[in-house]
Order: C-alpha cells, then sequence, then structure tokens
C-alpha cells in the first residue's frame, strides 16, 4: 500500500528544494510562483510562514527570499548524526578485528531500540528495531538520568514479568562502577528475547504471554553483578554492552560486544574495558560529557 501524500505539504518541500540547489540566489514572490508553478498566494502564504520559522529570510529592501538561519541548525544536527554513525563505525571496526566478533552500535529512536551500526561476521541489520518495553531496553537507561529510568521501569512490559526493583538498582550501581554491562542467556533465552524484540509481545494469547513471562522472570537475573564474576572462572556470556554521551551528558548510545560463548572472569574486564575505551573515545570525538559519579550514585541509591 502506498502512502498517501500532502499536496500542501509538498509544496513547502517544493520551495525548499528550489531554493536550495539555487545555491543561495535570492527570489522574489513573482518569480517563485511563476519558476514552481504555483499560485501567488499559495507561494505567499509558504513564503510567509517559512519566513517566520527561520527556514527563509526576506531583504526588506529587494522583498527577495532566501533560505534562513533555521535550516543551518537543521542541518548540523543532521551531520552531527551522521558524524556520529560514522565514528562509531570506526570504533566498532576496530573491536571487531581485535575480538572477531560482531560489534553493534544501537539507541532509542522515538519508542523504538534502532540498530545504527554494524560490524563484524553475522552482522546484525542496520535499522533493525525493536520494542522499547521491559523485558527489552534495560541497557539504554542504566547509565542515563533518574527520570529516563524510572519512565522505563514503569512501561507496560510486553510479556508479565517478575520484577526486582532492588535487584535492578543493584545492577545500576554495579554498572555504573564497571561501566559496562555484562549480559548471560541461554541459547534458549537468546531466541527468546530475539522473539520477545521482533513481535508485538502483547498480542500473544494471553496463556502464551504468561507461559513466556514464567521463562523470562525477573529482568536483572541475566546481568552479572561484579561479585558473580571471577577472574578464572569461565562464564557464559552473550554480549557486553557500554554507553557514549551527549554533550549534555546524557546517554546517547550504546555500543554492543557480542561473545556468545564462555569466557573467564578476566577476559570479560579485558573486553570490557576495551570497550568502554571505544564509547568514550566515540563520547569524545561527538563533543559529548561523560556524567559526574554525584548523579549516577543519587539514581543508584535511592
Amino acid at each position: 500500500m502506498v502512502a498517501r501524500r500532502s499536496a500542501p505539504t509538498e509544496r513547502v518541500v517544493q520551495v525548499l528544494d528550489f531554493l536550495v540547489e539555487q545555491r543561495g540566489k535570492r527570489f522574489g514572490l513573482s518569480e517563485l510562483a511563476r519558476q514552481l508553478d504555483l499560485a501567488k498566494p499559495t507561494c505567499l502564504g509558504i513564503l510567509t510562514e517559512l519566513t517566520a520559522g527561520g527556514y527563509l529570510v526576506r531583504d526588506p529592501q529587494t522583498l527577495t527570499y532566501g533560505l534562513g538561519p533555521a535550516l543551518i541548525a537543521a542541518g548540523r544536527v543532521a551531520q552531527e548524526s551522521f558524524a556520529i554513525s560514522a565514528i562509531a563505525r570506526a570504533e566498532l571496526e576496530e573491536l571487531t578485528a581485535r575480538y572477531r566478533t560482531t560489534c553493534t552500535a544501537s539507541a532509542v529512536v522515538g519508542e523504538r531500540i534502532s540498530v545504527l551500526e554494524s560490524t563484524g561476521p553475522g552482522m546484525v541489520k542496520v535499522g533493525a528495531s525493536y520494542v522499547f518495553a521491559p523485558p527489552v531496553g534495560l541497557m539504554y537507561v542504566l547509565w542515563d538520568t533518574e527520570a529516563a529510568f524510572d519512565a522505563w521501569l514503569v512501561t507496560p512490559p510486553t510479556v508479565p514479568l517478575q520484577q526486582d526493583e532492588a535487584r535492578l538498582r543493584q545492577i545500576v550501581a554495579d554498572c555504573r562502577e564497571r561501566g559496562y554491562l555484562v549480559e548471560s542467556l541461554t541459547a534458549a533465552g537468546r531466541r527468546l528475547y530475539s522473539l520477545l524484540a521482533g513481535v508485538a509481545a502483547r498480542d500473544l494469547p494471553e496463556e502464551l504471554r504468561e507461559l513466556v513471562g514464567e521463562l523470562v522472570t525477573s529482568l536483572g537475573e541475566r546481568v552479572y553483578l561484579g561479585t558473580d564474576l571471577r577472574p578464572r572462572k569461565e562464564h557464559p556470556v552473550s554480549l557486553l554492552a557500554a554507553p557514549t554521551y551527549d554533550a549534555d551528558g546524557r546517554q546517547s548510545m550504546v555500543l554492543t560486544m557480542y561473545v556468545g560463548a564462555s569466557i573467564t572472569g578476566a577476559e570479560i574486564d579485558r573486553r570490557g574495558t576495551a570497550l568502554v575505551a571505544a564509547a568514550d573515545a566515540v563520547t569524545a570525538a561527538v563533543g559529548g560529557t561523560k556524567p559526574e559519579r554525584a548523579r549516577f550514585d543519587d539514581l543508584a541509591t535511592r
């Protein structure tokens, strides 16, 4: 099914596209209306609104219109978004080369988690998206603000869950102290969470939702605390994750390194340290700010 297009919106885009193509040249109302085959009243209405929003400017002497400063701000945001992905990809490629594994950069976009970059064998599809609701998404609020964490925590889950908030806050404190998350899942668990991420679980029959909820149990059970890990003991690890931050010190993206095997606590520490270094490099490259520990401690001890 082809989505219906809006004729008034198309005309606005037509005006902007034309002025962009002219590379800074300015035009009067009559000339623009003629060039774009628009009625003068229609064209005037579009120009007036775009000028009011700062997307165009009007020269009071020549009565001509050109591109405005609001487009500069929008362009910078878009440019930064592409730059972040490119920088993240370079860091992910280094990790993939060193550990011969799949690495991703992902973030919450709207109400879903989206994969922005992926490197390595068996790459996760860029553009893949998942429901941002428990039991999926803990790592996207672990290092964010108190409000972001609480908002995710009270989001209606995709399946019934046994929430252990005390355990979750232990995880918050531990992951912020260590700088990265270590997640452990059985093969069946990995398949289950993949299924939940890719389907509208709320549409499952009630009996099946209850059964799946029993299999999932508590959100915190699949995350290792530092005290769980022994340097010489092997631990089954699904993935490691570490955050990047924006200029306001808010969690921006999550860099993930997939493991899918049992490795020693010492190897977990080596890989986690490398992942945090990559995430910090992305944060620094985009002018981000790693938040002070005080903010973390405030949330973890609530």
